[in-house]
């Protein structure tokens, strides 16, 4: 296909050739259709020689590319991203490959963003939206996001993650109603360090203690002081958490109503909770997921690398303590 620049598509070459034949010399067809004499010469010759096939656009890729990543370590990215379901960023602190290499390689293969995968088959669900309107505070502690993530609960012997769709497994969680678990999340707008509990419910007591020792969390990690917090806005988030906000001068704000993009930093967190969390791997118990939190919470503050950071991770912006 053409660029968008382009003075000649395959319309303007056929004309190129209907004018040819009809007897205009190729110095007033190159000064007709905007171009140089040469290029009319080049389409001539490649019409005399190839026919009407010859005018269609061709492969700038050269013949040979010498350095090309071997297809013994491209097998290598496509398998790691196939098994594991890696970023890039991973992919090429595993291999110890430039993380530009492993992007040019899964494009190559045409291997979809981990956003439009399913976390557990690995298969495409559906399509992602992007936005390039991005914004960052400058210090940690600047600004930090709250919300919470609405979390079904597994039924003991697990569900039909578990036991499939086809035997049964759904009809039996629909009875039991085993109910949801509320994932409360923080998270540093500059830093992206987080931190996550598993609670019963999202009443304005729980959210009010749950941000206290998030709070502390956040100090023994190196952000001695929160100055801004925003939430959305729900009720036990707009009346129930002023206490805690005076007392440790914590200026809250509110994102506009019905617009979540606003709290993007912990709305993406939670999504990224679910996909390495709570639906990577088949769980056969609610409490084997709630213990699993606390150590991927770990790996993801020390060890994940964060696209947005340099593909380092959170705490490799924080001092240490």
């Amino acid at each position: 296909m053409s660029h968008g620049n382009a003075r000649l598509t395959i319309h303007g070459r056929l004309l190129i050739i209907e004018r040819a034949r009809a007897g205009w010399k190729q110095a007033h067809i190159a000064t007709a259709m905007g171009v140089s004499r040469r290029c009319v010469k080049r389409w001539l010759d490649r019409y005399e020689a190839e026919g009407e096939t010859g005018l269609s656009d061709r492969s700038s890729r050269p013949h040979r590319s010498p350095q090309r990543t071997p297809w013994r370590t491209e097998a290598a990215v496509l398998t790691l991203r196939a098994r594991e379901r890696l970023g890039r960023d991973a992919i090429a602190d595993r291999l110890g490959l430039s993380p530009r290499t492993v992007s040019r390689v899964l494009v190559r293969h045409g291997v979809p963003h981990l956003a439009r995968l399913d976390p557990i088959t690995g298969q495409l669900i559906r399509s992602s939206k992007a936005t390039a309107v991005r914004y960052e505070r400058e210090r940690a502690g600047e600004l930090v996001h709250m919300d919470v993530k609405k979390l079904g609960r597994i039924p003991d012997g697990g569900g039909w993650r578990v036991h499939g769709r086809g035997s049964g497994s759904i009809r039996r969680d629909r009875a039991t109603r085993v109910g949801f678990d509320y994932v409360h999340s923080l998270v540093d707008d500059h830093s992206r360090l987080a931190y996550s509990e598993v609670l019963s419910d999202e009443k304005g007591v729980t959210c009010a203690a749950f941000l206290e020792r998030a709070i502390t969390y956040f100090a023994v990690h190196g952000i001695e002081r929160v100055e801004r917090l925003l939430t959305d806005n729900a009720w036990a988030y707009r009346y129930s958490l002023r206490s805690v906000c005076e007392a440790h001068g914590i200026v809250q704000r509110f994102i506009k109503p019905h617009c979540p993009w606003q709290n993007g930093k912990v709305e993406r967190f939670n999504r990224t909770l679910q996909s390495e969390w709570a639906y990577r791997q088949v769980f056969i118990s609610n409490d084997d997921r709630t213990a699993a939190l606390d150590p991927w919470l770990e790996y993801y503050n020390t060890r994940r690398h964060h696209s947005a950071l340099g593909g380092q991770p959170p705490l490799s912006r924080l001092s240490p303590t």
